[in-house]
């Protein structure tokens, strides 16, 4: 039985060098939570970002200061830089002249007609998307008063207003989210929308929370929206440092087989009969391995009578147990060595058989 429906065809975009729908894989994104006017700090998170896979990152920026530090931030990246503007239609122009890739912003926010006009007239000519953003909690007044709540029908109507007034200007370079800490809402405004506009859609669970919490309500909402072939760009919004978001959002892809970057690590829950110290081990392990960009399945097993059965589909593993331990390829055993050197075997094959160096 086919689950997951065929990805929904929408509008093809560039942000940067990175398509954005149009068939196109679902591409990762974070954003940072320094201070933009901080370019060393900035910059320091940023490649920290790209190092884990991060293909597009956003930067608030609250005034011209933050402005004034986007070229340099550019400059000094790998990766599309998208300015996050709230209110003054100003910082957006200001942003547009720096040379970001893309504009997040509500036109509907940033004052009359005249001051939409300009900022579509300037990203037009540098051809900078603009994704609009609708969150729960920025829902228009009379949109509350409608529907009596930030229901996914006022989150739709609120985007789809947002739309009109850059169409109005000729303006179709757009991307949307429409994003709750509701994962049903969540859910039922993507659908909703994506019913109505095939322009592509960024998708996310909005303050998820921690790290454990975030990324199962990340995984259900987006999960479910990716299933019906609704997405085009992800982001895992978690309370924690946004290196941890990427990890996530690959595993949600790659469980998905919509992209097959990285390590997936196999590892057991632990028993009575694991004798091994498995779980610093995996956490040392799952720190390490999440810069490896090629596909591979890493498996740590706590039990060397069942670990390599159990891990038979992995490509490389290790298991241990009363000072021992084995290294096995696809279930069969490679090596035998101390369990204090299993980590770092494990290691060092990954890197043989990537070709990638995880240590400097």
């Amino acid at each position: 039985m086919e689950l997951m429906t065929a990805r929904r065809r929408t509008r093809l975009i560039h942000i940067g060098r990175v398509p954005i729908g149009g068939g196109y894989p679902v591409v990762v994104q974070s954003m940072t939570n320094t201070d933009s006017r901080d370019r060393e700090a900035t910059v320091r998170q940023i490649r920290r970002l790209e190092e884990v896979g991060c293909e597009i990152v956003r930067v608030a920026v609250p005034d011209t200061a933050a402005v004034e530090q986007l070229p340099r931030i550019k400059e000094a990246i790998g990766i599309p830089l998208i300015a996050d503007i709230h209110f003054d239609h100003r910082l957006a122009l200001g942003a547009i002249e720096a040379g970001v890739d893309g504009l997040r912003l509500n036109p509907g926010n940033i004052g009359g007609p005249d001051r939409v006009r300009k900022v579509a007239k300037a990203a037009l000519e540098r051809e900078i998307p603009i994704r609009i953003g609708v969150n729960s909690g920025s829902v228009e007044k009379e949109l509350l008063a409608k529907y009596g709540r930030p229901s996914p029908e006022a989150m739709v109507e609120s985007a789809l207003g947002h739309i009109r007034l850059l169409e109005d200007q000729d303006f179709g370079m757009i991307k949307v989210s429409l994003k709750s800490s509701d994962v049903l809402d969540t859910i039922a405004a993507y659908r909703l929308l994506a019913s109505k506009t095939d322009y592509p859609l960024h998708l996310g669970v909005t303050e998820a929370g921690t790290l454990v919490n975030g990324a199962i309500k990340s995984a259900l909402g987006i999960g479910a929206l990716l299933l019906d072939g609704i997405g085009d760009t992800v982001r895992v919004s978690i309370t924690s440092d946004p290196v941890d978001e990427i990890p996530v959002a690959y595993s949600i892809l790659r469980a998905l087989k919509l992209r097959e970057r990285g390590v997936e690590l196999i590892s057991c829950p632990t028993c009575g009969r694991t004798e091994i110290e498995l779980i610093p081990m995996v956490e040392e392990a799952d720190r390490i391995l999440r810069k490896v960009r090629t596909p591979l399945k890493v498996a740590i097993m706590g039990c060397v009578v069942n670990g390599p059965g159990e891990a038979k589909e992995a490509d490389v593993g290790i298991a241990g147990g009363r000072g021992v331990g084995i290294l096995f390829k696809k279930g069969q055993l490679v090596e035998k060595m101390q369990e204090k050197d299993l980590l770092k075997r494990l290691i060092a094959e990954v890197e043989a058989m990537t070709g990638e160096r995880l240590f400097d």
